[in-house]
Order: C-alpha cells, then sequence, then structure tokens
C-alpha cells in the first residue's frame, strides 16, 4: 500500500517550506500526503510578513477527518502556530487512531530568522515529543529545547533530552560551522549513527528541515528502520539543493520536482548503464545530440550522461569492459539486497567502495551479462566533479 503521511504543519505563500515542502518531499518519495494545516503565513523567499494561527478545534478536525477514512502510516508535524494547537495536537494522537511512528520537527526558527515558537508553544512540545519516534531539531532548536547550554555539548544535551523524552533525537548539523554537515542520531544511550556530507554552498535552503522531516517520515510509513530513512531523506535533501530552481532574491526553495530516481525502496531499479565506446570523442557528441546532458567527461576514455528524468547512460572506453554493456540496479539498501539475491540462490561478489564514490557488487544473469548493485546517493548525479 501506498504508504499515508499526514503532515501537520503550517503554509508557506512562498511553497519552498512548511506544508508545500511537506507535500513535495513525500510525493516524490512514492507516498500519499495528507494536511492539517495549523497556520497560514504570508512568506517569500525573504522572510516571514504574517502569521494566522487556525483555531486548534479546526486543526484537530482535518487530522481525525483523514484518519477515520483514509488512514494514517506517519505523522510529521511541523510549525504548530501556537500552545493551543500544540495540546490539542497532542491530545489527538493520544486517541487511539495513530498507532504508527511520529516525526516531530519543533519548527521555532526560520532560515530568515523570523520566530515562529514562542516560549509556551516550545513548553507545549514536550508532551508532543514523548509520543514522537524521533525529534529533529537543529543546534538552535536544541538550545531552545535543552537550554542554551546545549551548544557547548550537543551531544549531552542530546542524549539527556533522549532519555528524558524517551525518544530519538536527530540533531541536525547545517547551523554548525565547518565545510562538513554533521547529522547525528541519539538515544538514551548517546550517539547510534552519523552521516557526514561536504556543505553544499547555495543560498537557496528554505525548506530543508520541513522536507527532511518529511522525508523521514515517508520512510518511516513505507516500514524502512530509522537510520535507513534517515539516510535517505538526506540524500534527498541534498539532491535537492544540487537541484535548486534558483528562485527568489533570498532564501530560495530547494529543486524537490527535480529529484527522479531516487525514491524507490521497495527494491532494485535499473538506473545506470555503461555502453562500450570505441570512438569516446563521436559517442560524446552522439549522446549530446539526443539531448542528454553529459555530467562527466574523463580523460578520452570515460563519460557519463543525465536524462530529463534523472537517470545516468555511461560511454566507456571498450577494450576496459571487455566490449560488453553493464546495467546498474541501484537499491538503498545494498547489503539487503545482496543477502537477498544470496538467499535467491545468485552469485554476487562482495561489496566494494569505488574511487568514484559508489558502492557496488558485481553479478550475471543466466546468459553471462554483466549486472551490478549499487548505491550512489548524490554522486551519481552530483560528483563533485560534474561539469558545469
Amino acid at each position: 500500500m501506498m504508504p499515508r503521511v499526514l503532515i501537520v504543519a503550517g503554509s508557506d505563500s512562498g511553497g519552498g517550506a512548511g506544508i508545500q515542502a511537506d507535500i513535495k518531499a513525500v510525493t516524490m518519495l512514492g507516498g500519499h500526503a495528507m494536511t492539517a494545516i495549523t497556520a497560514i503565513t504570508a512568506q517569500n523567499t525573504l522572510g516571514v510578513e504574517g502569521v494566522h494561527a487556525i483555531q486548534p478545534a479546526m486543526v484537530v478536525q482535518q487530522m481525525a477527518c483523514v484518519a477515520g477514512d483514509i488512514g494514517v502510516d506517519a505523522v510529521k508535524i511541523g510549525m504548530l502556530g501556537g500552545p493551543a494547537i500544540a495540546t490539542a495536537v497532542a491530545e489527538e494522537l493520544a486517541g487511539g487512531r495513530y498507532d504508527g511512528p511520529v516525526v516531530l520537527d519543533p519548527v521555532m526558527v526560520a532560515t530568515s530568522g523570523a520566530v515562529l515558537a514562542d516560549d509556551a508553544t516550545i513548553a507545549a512540545m514536550e508532551r508532543l515529543a514523548r509520543r514522537a519516534t524521533l525529534v529533529t531539531p537543529n543546534l538552535p532548536e536544541l538550545a531552545a529545547l535543552c537550554g542554551a547550554e546545549a551548544l557547548s555539548d550537543p551531544a549531552r544535551a542530546a542524549t539527556d533530552y533522549a532519555a528524558r523524552m524517551r525518544v530519538a533525537v536527530l540533531v541536525k548539523g547545517g547551523h554548525a560551522t565547518g565545510e562538513t554537515v554533521v547529522d547525528r542520531l541519539f538515544d538514551v544511550h548517546g550517539e547510534i549513527a552519523r552521516w557526514e556530507h561536504p556543505r553544499i554552498d547555495t543560498r537557496h535552503t528554505h525548506g530543508t528541515g520541513c522536507t527532511l522531516a518529511s522525508a523521514i517520515a515517508t520512510g518511516l510509513a513505507a516500514g524502512m528502520a530509522l537510520p535507513a530513512a534517515i539516510g535517505r531523506a538526506i540524500t534527498f535533501v541534498r539532491i535537492a539543493l544540487h537541484a535548486a530552481p534558483g528562485l527568489g532574491g533570498g532564501h530560495g526553495p530547494m529543486g524537490h520536482a527535480r529529484v527522479r530516481g531516487e525514491a524507490d525502496p521497495a527494491g532494485p531499479t535499473p538506473n545506470q548503464v555503461t555502453l562500450p565506446a570505441t570512438d569516446h570523442d563521436a559517442s560524446l557528441a552522439f549522446y549530446r545530440a539526443l539531448g542528454l546532458t553529459a555530467i562527466v567527461d574523463s580523460g578520452g576514455r570515460y563519460a557519463r550522461f543525465e536524462s530529463a528524468g534523472g537517470t545516468t547512460l555511461s560511454i566507456e572506453a571498450a577494450g576496459e569492459i571487455d566490449g560488453r554493456a553493464i546495467v546498474y540496479l541501484e537499491v538503498v539498501d545494498l547489503d539487503g539486497a545482496i543477502a537477498a539475491a544470496r538467499g535467491a540462490g545468485i552469485a554476487v561478489e562482495e561489496a566494494v567502495r569505488q574511487p568514484w564514490g559508489w558502492r557496488e557488487a558485481r553479478l550475471t544473469d543466466p546468459a553471462g551479462n554483466p549486472l551490478r548493485l549499487y548505491t550512489a546517493g548524490e554522486q551519481r548525479r552530483f560528483p563533485p566533479w560534474r561539469l558545469a
């Protein structure tokens, strides 16, 4: 069944964050998005100009209406609009209609700096945190939840909060300094997972937190384990950052609609083919003429192209690949895919990390055609050496 995700959050008139970003993320990741809007905002890439909270009873009615008919596999909670709404949402979640995971994104300060939650709302979030599966604060939000001293020791603060609320905590590292963004997952025992990626230099970061939380909720709704759901969600956000359309004069929206081929958690997906080339320049010109976008061109022996749908095709010197095409099957969980194939009696080599960033394993079909199982994330479409 398509994962059903109920989003409880505010609306962003500029379409970059809030409900609008949530719907895009859930949809692009194969889920069905339902909404309970908590507030209407007047905002654009330059900032928030006005906020109008919805009556708590109406917020709850939106939730109950869809839960009673369509059903809910996971809930994502974002901007709440006030303590009365936070309390009403907590009471509704305790009513027995919502058995699935809950992801709480404690939205308090927009990327532009606008304050979106007061002290009373922050206090009311504790009840929601106790019901949640995961809380996803950035560093300023962690300080708001745990006190200013949290910034001096985020790991201790997150662990203490996880123990107090009995919830997992994903501390997002985008607000930290440095060239590497580190996102860390904590439970009552301390850090249990981390993800490190190069910082993407862009001002078009509006809606990153909303998108990440909704992407995680979609993964959980589909039955993914928490670390796997987080890893896929981070990849989704990073690709959307790379693909930002450049709209607005401030913190612009990401390119949710340009994320292609990274969404399907159900199983292997043919997403890359490498073809033998006997004349590199001629093949390069040929595929460019067909309308494919060259994103890698290496040493007159290898080139990779991106299609409008986001899948890729490569050419490689025929002598390097024995003159045979290689089909790549992309998977979210490479180790799981290898185990499943071996369980079906298929011989698969151990996975190795390639110099270009992909992790892949080799196998052949009954006719001897070479195949690869691989996972690449953003490296498939946005390697560091991507052509301008």
